[in-house]
């Protein structure tokens, strides 16, 4: 199992928010509604993921190092995740295209995943 797969999807907190509503005999029943934060963008999480990697990079302690060869073996993971994912939603040649490789390439370096 993968750190990837350990993690699960990310879900957003809900918030409770509301008034107390009455209910027969005098008892209060909380109205509670649940709001969500828009899930971000591809483009926003990227940059986040950079920024945080290039304070690593910038440090001089041994564990930002240590943090960043963890990173990037958790990224050649999630490649193969990724890669996995969008080949079965359309096709290797898709995932070759974009990735810049031929499909055989793809399939070669992302089709087998740990079960």
């Amino acid at each position: 199992m993968t750190t990837f797969d350990a993690a699960g999807p990310a879900e957003p907190n809900p918030r409770p928010t509301g008034s107390g509503t009455e209910q027969s005999g005098g008892e209060e029943m909380a109205d509670i509604t649940y709001s969500r934060q828009p899930e971000p963008t591809t483009e926003a999480l990227a940059q986040q993921a950079g920024q945080a990697i290039e304070a690593l990079a910038r440090s001089s302690d041994p564990a930002a190092f240590s943090e960043l060869l963890r990173l990037s073996a958790l990224v050649g993971e999630c490649l193969g995740v990724s890669a996995r994912s969008l080949a079965e939603g359309g096709s290797w040649a898709h995932v070759g295209e974009v990735a810049g490789v031929t499909r055989q390439a793809a399939w070669s370096r992302w089709a087998s995943g740990t079960p």
